[in-house]
């Protein structure tokens, strides 16, 4: 994990270095923190693989005022997960299916969700429910 403290940034910077490390990371985010003298600050944590470092160290120093990158080594425990795609009324829709111990878990990607809340003008929560019905009533059907 790479992390920096930043407390000169606006709002939309840090989505710009969120969209740009996420090209070589596995996971981004930024914690609001407060710095010496009671600074307001956010700290951008990095999760990348050992061979994207630095390319993510670059993203950073080019795009904001850090002057030091803190590495912290990290391991990870994985879900085994594949995606599946399913048609419903001409839109195609994908998921991603988790497994763990035996038990599968069904995650419809925000970007379908979010394609079906537009399409039939309902809510995103309703899209992600009904996502998930079609999606169970498909395996039922099999």
């Amino acid at each position: 994990m790479l992390e920096t403290n930043i407390d000169d940034s606006t709002g939309e910077v840090l989505g710009f270095i969120v969209d740009e490390c996420m090209k070589y990371a596995l996971d981004v985010f930024y914690t609001p923190i407060y710095m010496k003298k009671n600074r307001p600050a956010y700290k951008l944590s990095v999760i990348c693989d050992v061979e994207n470092e630095k390319l993510i160290e670059d993203i950073i120093f080019k795009h904001t005022t850090s002057i030091g990158i803190r590495k912290i080594p990290i391991t990870r425990d994985i879900l085994d997960r594949k995606k599946e795609v399913l048609t419903y009324e001409g839109g195609k829709y994908n998921y991603k299916i988790v497994n763990h111990k035996g038990e599968n878990y069904v995650y419809p990607e925000f970007e379908s969700a979010k394609e079906l809340a537009q399409s039939k003008g309902i809510g995103i929560k309703t899209a992600f429910d009904l996502l998930k019905i079609l999606y169970d009533k498909e395996k039922e059907e099999i």
